[in-house]
């Protein structure tokens, strides 16, 4: 089944195609739109040439933010996301053979794949959560214990980037964001 995350058929493509680019989306996915995140990967492939994570890891550092740059840029804060594609690249390259999706099939266990994430630049708790429940729910990759490390995410709803499967799932889980934000605020206010 072909991932649906950026609402754009060449940009879902490579998500579903290349493990690197959906780890890459995962971590743009901040203060940033979710499908205009999920689609930096291809803006990236698109103006670069390749998603391989030896050759960005390799490619000249300022080189490399000023294509990030050129608008649309690949993220809101493209020079500081640029240096940190840059770095799990390299990440990718050293620890995994350049194979982003040993990270998640390699993993021992739902606490080790959350272990490995949480060791990415860019990957705090939540994004971890969310990306475990991700790995979970779209590619059925689900180690012992994942449910446990995703928390509420490998619930059934539509509460993150691991429910959205189509434009009417995407809605969804903006408005599940927005209720939640909504009641952040007036519990702040109370």
């Amino acid at each position: 089944m072909a991932l649906q995350i950026a609402q754009d058929p060449a940009a879902d493509q490579l998500l579903t195609d290349n493990p690197f680019a959906l780890l890459v989306g995962m971590m743009l996915d901040q203060q940033y739109p979710m499908e205009h995140a999920f689609a930096g990967p291809q803006k990236v492939l698109s103006r670069f040439g390749s998603f391989e994570p030896a050759a960005i890891a390799e490619a000249d550092p300022e080189e490399f933010a000023a294509l990030c740059s050129t608008p649309p840029a690949i993220h809101r804060y493209p020079g500081s996301m640029a240096k940190r594609l840059q770095e799990l690249a390299r990440i990718v390259v050293e620890e995994y053979d350049g194979d982003a999706a040993r990270i998640w099939t390699g993993a021992a266990d739902g606490k080790d794949l959350a272990k490995r994430l949480k060791a990415l630049p860019g990957f705090g708790d939540q994004k971890v959560k969310i990306f475990v429940a991700l790995v979970a729910k779209q590619l059925a990759v689900r180690p012992d214990g994942w449910e446990r490390v995703s928390g509420d995410y490998a619930l059934d709803g539509y509460r993150s980037v691991a429910d959205v499967v189509d434009a009417a799932s995407l809605q969804k889980v903006r408005d599940h964001k927005k209720e939640m934000k909504a009641a952040a605020k007036a519990s702040q206010g109370s």
